[in-house]
């Protein structure tokens, strides 16, 4: 039976972080799918279309994985739809996990035949979230050991004009 897995996020943009969580997950699943989805309490830079471009750029050697953009949809919802018996999320700290272990149960009380695996962010970029490399980006500051030569490509052009 083919292991997949449904690693879904807003991805703006999708950093050496989201890529080192996505490395982990190969390490379990058969077949990864990452799926760009809205989180309606945020305010994207990027159009799903540049993030999902993004994203195929960055995941184009790698055979196991699919890319879908799927705005405005229930994680729970996908995954059914695409096979997906886990769902997976990357952990920086202890507030990623109070914030996931919320989302992992409004998830379970949907959709009780998946299951969510987490997953520990690389300790070399624990640190990072997509918000404050755009705040570096915005500031003029050098974000580049941080994302895909794409991203950071699109991620300047979109900030700084």
């Amino acid at each position: 039976m083919t292991k997949i897995a449904l690693f879904a996020g807003s991805f703006d943009p999708f950093t050496l972080g989201h890529l080192a969580t996505l490395q982990q997950a190969l390490k379990v699943f058969d077949q990864v799918i990452i799926a760009v989805m809205t989180n309606n309490s945020k305010h994207y830079t990027l159009s799903v279309t540049e993030r999902t471009e993004i994203i195929e750029d960055a995941t184009k050697d790698l055979q196991q994985v699919r890319v879908v953009a799927r705005p405005a949809t229930l994680t729970t919802s996908l995954a059914q739809e695409v096979g997906a018996a886990f769902l997976v999320r990357g952990i920086r700290n202890a507030a990623d996990l109070t914030y996931e272990s919320g989302v992992a149960a409004m998830n379970r009380s949907l959709a009780p035949e998946i299951e969510t695996i987490l997953l520990l962010a690389d300790p070399k970029l624990a640190y990072v979230s997509s918000s404050m490399i755009k705040e570096v980006v915005r500031f003029g500051g050098d974000v580049s050991s941080y994302l895909t030569p794409m991203a950071s490509a699109l991620l300047q052009e979109s900030l700084r004009g």
